[in-house]
């Protein structure tokens, strides 16, 4: 038990197998779902990535074509230890899914209707939209504290976010435009503005 505790404690790439693999166990309802145990076990526990690092590598993983849980492991795995530990990482992070839906697939596809499946289904249901809006707000307010000193890029932010909500909401508009007109603006506004500024204040 001492030469395990202690191989874990020194090998980076079992600490990444640990970790991806323990995520992709519990990540019950999507990669939405698994931000505040990225944050919780990725930022607080292991000091992998910083606060705002964490929130940067959310952006991209959802911005970016696949699954965010995937670029997820592959963007953490990948800064902690470089090509091969973004293979175990993403290789953790897929391996309980798989099993669970082959052991699904084979066993229990009769089963849906069985009243403890379904009760069950929906605790795990009830459990992820909190886990989602928990998430959500975190973001939100690890968002607002970055470069708070500079209201214009509060104002851009609560824009981006009400505009972006009611396009999806409201006008039915397509996710993927949205993400693609998010770093559109983020670019222009970042560059012609808040650069600007940053720069007129160093003079």
């Amino acid at each position: 038990m001492k030469k395990i505790k202690k191989f874990l404690s020194q090998n980076i790439y079992a600490q990444l197998f640990i970790e991806f693999l323990t995520l992709g166990l519990f990540t019950i309802g999507g990669g939405l779902a698994m931000i505040g145990l990225v944050k919780e076990r990725m930022c607080d526990k292991r000091n992998w990535l910083t606060e705002d690092e964490t929130l940067d590598a959310i952006a991209v993983s959802q911005g970016l074509p696949g699954v965010i849980a995937i670029n997820m492991s592959v963007f953490v795995g990948y800064k902690v230890g470089k090509i091969k530990g973004a293979l175990i990482s993403c290789f953790a992070m897929l391996l309980p899914s798989f099993l669970i839906i082959l052991g699904i697939a084979t066993f229990l596809q009769g089963t849906y209707h069985n009243p403890y499946v379904k009760g069950a289904l929906r605790g795990i249901s009830a459990a992820v939209a909190g886990i989602i809006i928990m998430t959500c707000y975190k973001m939100g307010k690890q968002l607002f504290q970055k470069d708070k000193e500079y209201k214009g890029i509060v104002v851009f932010n609560i824009l981006v976010m009400v505009s972006t909500f009611a396009a999806i909401t409201f006008f039915k508009i397509d996710v993927s435009w949205m993400i693609l007109t998010s770093i559109v603006l983020g670019i222009v506004f970042f560059n012609l503005v808040i650069n600007r500024a940053k720069r007129g204040e160093g003079k």
